[in-house]
């Protein structure tokens, strides 16, 4: 086993980098990835389209996306959805977006509503865990 943390050039820095956007666990015949939780920002780092439950969504899923391409994965490779939300009613305009990113059978998920999130202006905060065949980098 191997595990590598990583920031993806795909995607800007994670604030401050106080975290690693993915680990990566190498195994025979491929990896697990576990991403840390993406919220809407722009690449300098501001919220994203404050109050807009679909556009952050959609930004939200842009983003992840290109950390799974990082690592030789799509959105086909992920295992599990967890998505925390500060307004369940918010609920209907994110399923219309995620629905987009995953057309087929979805993955395992998890959607819970908290208080707040670490950024002002932030509805939503996604993170995933996926497999893939993709050889270490």
């Amino acid at each position: 086993m191997k595990l590598t943390l990583d920031n993806p050039s795909t995607v800007a820095a994670p604030f401050g980098d106080r975290f690693a956007h993915v680990a990566r666990l190498d195994l025979d015949g491929g990896a697990l990835l576990i991403l840390s939780g993406q919220i809407a920002v722009d690449d300098d780092g501001e919220v994203y389209a404050p109050g807009d439950i679909a556009a952050q969504t959609e930004r939200i899923f842009d983003i992840i996306g290109g950390i799974l391409s990082a690592h030789g994965a799509t959105f086909a490779d992920v295992l599990h959805v967890r998505t925390f939300m500060t307004n369940l009613d918010d609920l209907p305009g994110y399923a219309s977006v995620r629905r987009r990113f995953f057309p087929g059978t979805p993955p395992a998920s998890t959607t819970v509503e908290v208080s707040r999130l670490f950024r002002p202006g932030a509805l939503l905060e996604v993170e995933v865990t996926a497999a893939t065949r993709t050889p270490s980098r």
